[in-house]
């Protein structure tokens, strides 16, 4: 799945706010908007970049441009597993810098309207806005959706812009 897929479903604004790319972390379903969504690619060499948070793998060099990226499961703290023939990136503009998320797998893009979205635990209870955008009912599953913009802090776009310019 790449550019493509998310390219034939349209160009309608409309459309693409409530499509959701959704993917595994463990047993569990998670989401983000296509909006900021560019590509998925295979998982491929990592170059790592010292002195950086754990959950910042290091770099790889996607057709000549650097992204940086940032294994989900290691930011929420969850146990790290080894990478296999399932794990994707998912590469995201936030903030107009490039960044992949490394995820355990892609489920599928969806639909989700706005009336099957929970969006009160978008504040967390330190008063500090959440990588939560929403839980979404999905037929019988819920899917956290998650708010790149949140995910990836102003010090990790910080980080993808130098490694862009270097």
């Amino acid at each position: 799945m790449s550019a493509p897929v998310i390219a034939a479903m349209g160009e309608d604004e409309n459309t693409i706010a409530d499509m959701y790319l959704t993917f595994d972390l463990g047993e569990e379903e998670y989401g983000v908007s296509i909006a900021g969504v560019t590509e998925i690619v295979g998982m491929q060499r990592i170059m790592p970049i010292p002195d950086m948070p754990r959950y910042l793998r290091g770099v790889i060099n996607l057709r000549g441009k650097v992204i940086p990226l940032m294994d989900v499961r290691l930011r929420f703290e969850m146990p790290e597993r080894d990478y296999d023939d399932r794990t994707v990136i998912i590469v995201m503009e936030v903030e107009d810098a490039p960044v992949g998320l490394i995820v355990d797998g892609v489920r599928e893009v969806r639909e989700i309207p706005p009336a099957q979205i929970d969006r009160r635990g978008q504040i967390s209870r330190s008063g500090a806005r959440s990588t939560i955008a929403g839980i979404a009912q999905v037929g019988e599953r819920v899917a956290v959706l998650l708010d790149p913009s949140v995910l990836v802090s102003d010090g990790d776009i910080a980080i993808a812009r130098s490694a862009e310019a270097g």
